[in-house]
C-alpha cells in the first residue's frame, strides 16, 4: 500500500510536469504550521531560480492544475510562493479503510529482505543482570522486532561473557571449597556428574568472593590465571565445569530476560568463538596483516582520513592469550560462516565506539566480512539517577535489574490499588492487580528508555515514568485500555459494526486522528532505517493525543445515527491496531483494564 505522502507527492509531480516544470521540485512535507494546512510544498521557491519566474506565479499555475484532484480538499498558493495543502476527507477515509484491510496496516515490506544479526544483551555468566544491562536488552529487542516487521530475517544473539579470567576465578574458588570434586582430578576418566555442584545463588556469591581474593592474594590470582589457561586449552574437567556454569547461569538469565519480555534466538558466548581463533589468526599472519609489536600480535587499522589516532587492533597478547578483540573477530567469522548475514548490528555502550571501530576495520581489512556486509555500531548513552550520575542503589552499589523491576512493580501496584479505592465500583482481584501492575511497570521502564534517542544519556525518574499523564508508557496503555473499554461496551450492547466502513471525518478532531494514523507506514520505515525506536514512541504519543482529543469532543456511545457510530467504532478499531502494533514492536503489551 502506497504511503500517503507518496500519493500526495505523485499528485504534485503531475501538476508541476503539466506546467512544464521539473517534477523534482514537487517535494511535499508535513506542514510545520498545522493551523494553516496539513501538508506543504515549497518547490515553487526553488523552481523560480531555474525558470526565471516569480515563485507565486509558479505556485498559482501548479494550484490551477490541482483544482480537480480527488486527493485535496483545499490547495492554496501563498506569498511569496508556498503551496498549502489540505486532504480531501473522502480520500483520507478511503485511505483509512485501506489500512484497516491491509496486511501490516498497509506498510509494504522491504523488496529485498536481508539477513541481519543483532548482538545485544551482553550478559556475563555467573553474574546477575544489573541496570547496566537494561538499555542493551531493551533497545536491541525493539530493533529486532522492528527489523522483522519491515520484512528482514533478524537473528538476535545475547553474546554471553563466558570466557576469560572470570571463569578461572570461579574454578579456583570451587577448587578451594570442594577439592574432592572429580573436575579437579586430572587422572579422572569417568563420566562427570550431570547435576551442577552449585546453585545459581551459590554461583553468584562465588564470583565476587573470588574476585575480591584475587585483588589481595597474588598467588590466588596466579592460580586462577592458570585455571583460565587450562580451560582455554581444553582441560576436560574444567570444560565440564564450564558447561555446568553455563547451564545454571543461562537458565537464570532466561528467566530474568523473560521478565523484560526480551528473548534471543542464539545463546552463544565467547567460548563458542574459540574454535575459530587458530585458523583466523594464522590466516591474518599468512596474508601479511598481522605482525608482532612489543610482543603482541596486532593489525594496523588506521586510515589516512583519520582525524584522531586509531591504535592497532591487538589480536593476541604477548603470552599468546586471546582478548575480547580476538573473540569478537572470531565471532564474526562463525556468524558469516553459519548465517551469511548482510549486516551485523552491535547494541553496546557508546563509550566502546573506539573499540568497535578497531574491530570493524580489522574485520574488513583482513577479509572476515564481504565488502558489502554492513557493520553497524549503535552506541547507547547512560541511564542516570536524578543526580545525573549513573544509576546506583541507595548504598551506592550497582542495582540488580531484578530489584529495579520489583521496585517499579510495587510503585505501579500502589497506584492501581489507590485508583481502585477511588473508583469504588471497579472490582479487580489481587492477582489481576499484580499482573496489571507488572504490565504497566514494564511499559513504564521500556517506554521511559526507548522514548529517548539511544545515543543520549537519560534520567531514570520512577515518578515521571509511572505517571498516567504526559509522554509515558502508562499514558499510552491507558489510551489503549480506554479504546478497549469503548469497544467492549459497544459489543456488550449487542451491536455489530460488520459491513461498516470508516466514513469521511465528521469533525476536525476526527480528521486529525485520521491524519495521525495515515503516517504509520512512513514512520515505521524511517524508524527502522535510522535504527531509532524513539521515533515510534514520538509517533504513538502524538497518536494517543489525537485520539484523546477526538474522544473528549465526540459522543461516541450516545451517537444516534447508527452508521456514523459504526464508522466511529471502525476508526477506534484501527487506532487500537496501530497502537498495539507499535507497543508490541517496543516490547510491551496493554492490559484489558486499568
Amino acid at each position: 500500500m502506497k504511503k500517503i505522502l507518496d500519493i500526495i507527492t505523485d499528485e504534485m509531480k503531475k501538476a508541476f510536469a503539466a506546467n512544464g516544470y521539473d517534477e523534482n521540485f514537487a517535494k511535499v512535507t508535513l506542514s510545520n504550521r498545522p493551523d494553516l494546512c496539513e501538508y506543504q510544498c515549497n518547490g515553487a521557491m526553488a523552481a523560480a531560480k531555474t525558470y526565471k519566474k516569480k515563485p507565486i506565479d509558479i505556485a498559482n499555475g501548479v494550484v490551477e492544475q490541482l483544482k480537480d484532484s480527488e486527493v485535496f480538499e483545499e490547495v492554496n498558493a501563498v506569498m511569496p510562493g508556498f503551496i498549502n495543502l489540505k486532504l480531501d476527507p473522502a480520500f483520507l477515509s478511503g485511505y483509512m479503510n485501506g489500512m484497516k484491510g491491509a496486511k501490516k496496516l498497509g506498510m509494504d515490506e522491504v523488496e529485498k529482505p536481508e539477513t541481519i544479526v543483532i548482538d545485544y544483551g551482553g550478559a556475563n555468566v555467573a553474574k546477575p543482570l544489573h541496570v547496566g544491562h537494561l538499555r542493551s536488552a531493551v533497545i536491541g529487542e525493539a530493533l529486532k522486532r522492528m527489523g522483522r516487521f519491515v520484512g528482514h530475517k533478524v537473528i538476535g544473539d545475547v553474546h554471553l561473557g563466558d570466557w576469560g579470567l572470570q571463569m578461572g576465578l570461579i574454578i579456583e574458588e570451587l577448587k578451594d571449597r570442594k577439592p574432592e570434586l572429580p573436575y579437579f582430578d586430572e587422572s579422572f576418566t569417568g563420566e562427570y556428574p550431570e547435576e551442577a555442584p552449585f546453585t545459581i545463588s551459590e554461583l553468584e556469591e562465588i564470583y565476587p568472593t573470588a574476585s575480591g581474593k584475587s585483588k589481595e592474594d597474588a598467588a590466588y590470582k596466579e592460580a586462577a590465571m592458570q585455571a583460565t589457561y587450562e580451560l582455554q586449552h581444553g582441560r576436560r574437567g574444567y570444560q565440564a565445569l564450564l558447561s555446568h556454569i553455563l547451564n545454571v547461569s543461562v537458565t537464570d538469565l532466561k528467566r530474568n530476560y523473560e521478565n523484560l519480555n526480551v528473548s534471543f534466538d542464539l545463546w552463544k558466548g565467547e567460548s563458542d568463538a574459540q574454535p575459530y581463533i587458530p585458523d583466523m589468526v594464522q590466516k591474518m599472519k599468512d596474508d601479511g596483516f598481522a605482525y608482532i609489536s612489543d610482543g603482541a600480535l596486532v593489525v594496523d587499522v588506521k586510515e589516512d582520513t583519520d582525524t584522531k589516532e586509531i591504535p592497532p587492533c591487538m589480536i593476541l597478547k604477548s603470552d599468546g592469550a586471546s582478548l575480547y578483540n580476538t573473540t569478537d573477530l572470531a565471532t564474526i567469522v562463525w556468524r558469516m560462516k553459519d548465517y551469511h548475514p548482510d549486516e551485523l548490528i552491535y547494541v553496546v555502550d557508546k563509550r566502546q565506539e573506539l573499540y568497535f571501530t578497531q574491530v570493524f576495520r580489522c574485520a574488513r581489512k583482513t577479509g572476515l566480512v564481504k565488502p558489502e556486509t554492513g557493520l553497524k555500531f549503535l552506541g547507547f548513552g547512560t541511564m542516570n539517577g536524578k543526580d545525573g550520575k549513573p544509576f546506583k542503589t541507595r548504598e551506592g552499589g550497582v542495582m540488580r535489574l531484578q530489584y529495579l523491576l520489583e521496585s517499579v512493580n510495587e510503585e505501579m501496584l500502589k497506584k492501581i490499588t489507590e485508583n481502585q479505592k477511588a473508583k469504588e465500583n471497579l472490582e479487580i482481584s489481587e492477582e489481576e492487580a499484580k499482573e496489571t501492575a507488572k504490565m504497566i511497570a514494564l511499559a513504564a521502564i521500556k517506554y521511559g528508555d526507548l522514548s529517548n534517542q539511544a545515543s543520549k544519556d537519560y534520567i531514570f525518574d520512577i515518578d515521571r515514568f509511572t505517571s498516567f499523564e504526559g509522554n509515558t508508557g502508562p499514558y499510552i496503555l491507558y489510551t489503549i485500555v480506554r479504546i478497549k473499554s469503548i469497544l467492549n461496551k459497544y459489543h456488550s450492547m449487542g451491536k455489530d459494526e460488520s459491513g461498516a466502513v470508516i466514513e469521511a471525518a465528521h469533525s476536525a478532531s476526527e480528521k486529525n486522528l485520521m491524519l495521525a494514523l495515515s503516517g504509520f507506514g512512513a514512520m515505521m520505515e524511517n524508524a527502522y532505517e535510522e535504527t531509532a525506536p524513539h521515533k515510534i514512541c514520538s509517533y504513538i504519543y502524538e497518536l494517543a493525543n489525537a485520539f484523546n482529543s477526538f474522544y473528549h469532543e465526540t459522543k461516541i456511545m450516545s451517537e444516534e445515527n447508527e452508521q456514523i457510530q459504526k464508522s466511529y467504532i471502525r476508526l477506534l478499531e484501527l487506532t487500537k491496531s496501530v497502537l498495539e502494533t507499535c507497543i508490541d514492536l517496543l516490547g510491551f503489551k496493554a492490559p484489558e483494564r486499568m
